[in-house]
């Protein structure tokens, strides 16, 4: 067994119980009576998804806000997290990044563990959200004939790896602090036919909503807003930390948010995924993917 995907794959086997969604969703969604329970779990680990030497501040507020945004695309209003933290140097600075964070979005710390080890560092967190809308959106719900939409514009978050990585004094805080669509996910729920964020490219993250639904996902790039030089359009579609939504909308049908429309789902081709009308016929590059050992 080699890499990501195949791990999962071999999970998968595990995970047959309906609140799992085959693993090929954003969360669990657990019923329990008239309520749906949303739970997701993220891990984030010194050298992969932060910088060595980082504010551990920013740490903390990222570690949460990445599991708000899987929350965001159920259309989940946040119930807490549970934490599971690596001790070391400066914990005080977590500990500030993480009530700054809590307090901006509402979320109580109900639990968690903790643990000494590394270097590398890594924390994990569980996050627990109530729907605010039956059915649970999910990325398996596209039909042919939806337009497929995103909320923001790409490429930021990379911008703000690169000033953070090169000491440039630019702007990193898309990459640092980043901002789950909370809101607008709630919004979209009860609309959606399926819908989930972008935090590893948004080609990657098309090819996977398009797999779940069976269809194929038509993209126009040039429609596709970047805050980024038009020479790095390419890069900013296929790096992630955006966290921005995708989702696609039955014909007719306009977001209640702002939003672009930037392709079209279609009946399921020979390659789930069109960018400017040239097939896409494999994973490999589209986005961020943990490789083999």
């Amino acid at each position: 067994m080699s890499g990501e995907a195949a791990f999962i794959e071999a999970l998968r086997a595990l995970a047959t119980h309906p609140a799992a969604r085959g693993l090929a969703d954003d969360a669990a969604v657990i019923e329990i009576g008239g309520e749906a329970l949303i739970l997701t779990h993220d891990m984030m680990v010194e050298g992969v998804h932060f910088l060595p030497g980082q504010d551990p501040a920013d740490v903390a507020w990222k570690l949460v806000t990445r599991n708000l945004s899987d929350l965001a695309a159920k259309g989940a209003q946040p119930i807490g997290v549970l934490l599971g933290f690596m001790l070391g140097e400066d914990d005080r600075r977590f500990v500030e990044g993480l009530g700054q964070v809590l307090g901006e979005y509402g979320v109580p710390l109900l639990g968690g563990d903790t643990s000494s080890g590394g270097p590398p560092r890594a924390h994990g967190l569980t996050a627990v959200g109530r729907a605010s809308h039956k059915p649970v959106p999910s990325r398996a719900g596209a039909q042919p004939g939806d337009t497929l939409w995103l909320t923001g514009a790409l490429g930021a978050a990379m911008l703000g790896f690169e000033a953070l990585r090169d000491g440039s004094g630019a702007d990193s805080a898309a990459y640092r602090r980043p901002r789950p669509r909370l809101a607008e996910g709630q919004a979209l729920a009860p609309l959606a036919s399926a819908m989930m964020d972008v935090s590893d490219g948004l080609l990657l993250d098309a090819w996977r909503l398009a797999g779940a639904s069976e269809v194929s996902l038509a993209i126009d790039s040039r429609a596709v807003p970047i805050a980024a030089p038009e020479s790095r359009r390419l890069d900013a579609l296929r790096w992630g930390d955006d966290y921005e939504l995708l989702f696609t909308l039955p014909p007719g049908t306009e977001p209640p948010i702002p939003a672009t429309r930037i392709g079209r789902a279609e009946p399921r081709g020979f390659a789930p995924l069109f960018l400017d009308g040239e097939p896409l016929v494999n994973s490999e590059g589209l986005g961020w993917q943990h490789g083999g050992p």
